[in-house]
């Protein structure tokens, strides 16, 4: 028995065969009615050898002409072990992660946290969705794939919502803008698809002014209170490659949210307002009308800057010229201000030549625009909007009735549906959604408090975050998401579970040391 033992402990690594996927094995560990081997010396060393041979990293790959030795082990080691369950000499949470400590287990493991809050870029494949980019883009109204939620179409989703924090980025790193003479060069921004070029810087002016003491007392302040402000950029498409794998030569307009005093003044001013309807059969379906404050942004000139409209169309109607011939598509995309914005400018290019490309909206966070007649001509000109929504985002819920829109729509299907109806058509605060909804949730997160602030329900990171990690309404977070969590510590770490704030302490991650270094102006997006 002795020299059986003994042979045994020298037998190569690579000879040793574990399942650990064995039903009848794990419940044989399971069982509390394992008592510890006979406590001869030939069985400790036995014992020690095999839990030595687990405790390797990666046991199976070691090399066939490596041996293992018989370690020496002191008395002191041996008593040690005394007292130790048989399970725990074997280690056996190596094998079967299942079977972690509580420490260890789920949300996240160790080495997938650090390498999730690892600043290092980390980019996965995006595959080639050029015969079918015409549904990803929203020509089914993006049916049967949304809830599961198609493994293309998220990428595309956050490939686009990064095009926002790029126009974000753009803005806060150089907000102020002279108000006494014309732009003197284009606004830098650093796009994270490098397939992009920016072509057209875009403004929007309020047409509110505010006193001129308001400079006197707050002059460092002046790009708070300026009345026209870079707002987002007009991109397209340069890269061959990323054309062949889009299946057409796609053109992005991008819009940042609020920023400034008299953007959140433009948007307090709620009540809806007729615009130009040139379209009959529109004009017996009710008069479209859209909220005062956000038409205010979008058709004001500046002293020395066009509108955001005139920009936009002006652009437009330039890159078809260019391209024309080529397959071409529109995507606007913006993250709260800059969703609703990105509405009345697909409403506007749409019909602004003769063969426009197709026309799609992303929107993160987007409150209501108009009435149920301003979706309905949205609708009719065949622009495709998703909108995403953070069910915890009180912004998506304004202006109009300060309701879920799951009451809402509740309150619609009952008998007095037409009631409400009838009240939106005539009231000011009549507002309507436009569009599909893909309805994520900051609680369905492992790493956010289920009791965020809302300001991290309405953040545009957390947003994609969410997407990220979103699979189906009935499924939990997605376990492989691999967008990075560094931002996400750095902007919402007050909103983050404490089990992962004490991990980044364990990793010695210093978030307030980073942002002040170097860093990343875009995140790399996990496509």
């Amino acid at each position: 028995m002795m020299m059986h033992m003994s042979s045994a402990a020298t037998v190569p690594a690579h000879k040793f065969q574990f399942q650990a996927r064995c039903p009848s094995f794990r419940f044989r560990c399971q069982s509390s009615s394992i008592k510890l081997p006979s406590t001869t010396d030939s069985t400790r060393l036995h014992l020690n050898n095999l839990n030595h041979l687990l405790e390797k990293q990666n046991p199976l790959q070691v090399p066939a002409n490596q041996h293992h030795h018989t370690p020496q082990h002191t008395e002191s080691s041996m008593d040690n072990k005394k007292g130790r369950s048989f399970l725990e000499n074997l280690n056996l949470q190596r094998i079967w992660p299942e079977m972690k400590a509580a420490d260890e287990m789920s949300p996240g493991h160790l080495h997938r946290l650090q390498r999730l809050l690892s600043m290092t870029a980390e980019y996965s494949p995006r595959n080639v969705i050029g015969n079918r980019w015409m549904e990803y883009h929203g020509s089914n109204d993006w049916k049967g794939m949304l809830d599961p939620l198609d493994e293309n179409l998220r990428r595309e989703v956050i490939r686009y919502g990064e095009f926002v924090q790029a126009a974000y980025h753009a803005f806060h790193s150089d907000p102020g803008m002279s108000q006494t003479e014309p732009p003197k060069k284009t606004q830098h921004v650093a796009l994270s698809d490098s397939s992009y070029m920016v072509t057209k810087s875009l403004y929007a002016t309020s047409s509110i002014g505010l006193p001129k003491w308001v400079d006197d007392v707050a002059p460092d302040l002046g790009w708070m209170t300026q009345r026209s402000s870079w707002i987002g950029y007009v991109a397209v498409c340069e890269d061959r490659r990323e054309i062949a794998r889009m299946g057409r030569r796609d053109i992005v307009i991008s819009l940042r949210g609020t920023s400034t005093c008299l953007e959140w003044a433009e948007n307090v001013r709620a009540q809806l307002i007729d615009i130009p309807e040139n379209d009959s059969k529109a004009q017996a379906q009710g008069k479209p009308k859209v909220e005062c404050g956000f038409l205010s942004l979008y058709k004001t000139r500046g002293a020395h800057v066009a509108s955001l409209s005139e920009s936009v169309v002006e652009e437009v109607k330039r890159l078809m010229n260019v391209y024309k011939g080529e397959k071409l598509s529109i995507t606007v995309t913006g993250h709260s201000l800059g969703a609703t914005l990105a509405l009345l400018v697909a409403d506007e290019i749409s019909t602004c030549t003769e063969d426009v490309p197709p026309v799609a909206v992303f929107s993160f966070g987007g409150p209501r625009v108009g009435n149920k007649a301003f979706g309905n001509r949205i609708t009719s000109k065949n622009v495709k909007v998703l909108r995403i929504v953070n069910s915890q985002d009180v912004i998506t819920r304004v202006p109009g009735i300060f309701v879920s829109e799951e009451l809402e729509q509740k309150i619609k299907n009952s008998k007095v549906g037409n009631m409400i109806d009838m009240l939106e058509q005539n009231t000011p605060l009549g507002y309507s959604h436009v569009g599909v909804e893909l309805r994520v949730d900051t609680k369905m997160s492992p790493y956010l408090k289920p009791d965020a602030d809302m300001a991290c329900c309405h953040d545009l990171e957390a947003y994609l975050h969410l997407v990220d990690g979103f699979m189906a309404s009935n499924c939990p977070f997605r376990s492989n998401a691999k967008r990075s969590l560094a931002r996400l510590m750095q902007d919402q770490s007050s909103n983050v579970k404490k089990l992962y704030i004490s991990k980044v302490k364990g990793l010695r991650v210093n978030f307030n040391k980073q942002g002040s270094m170097s860093m990343p102006t875009c995140l790399p997006s996990p496509s």
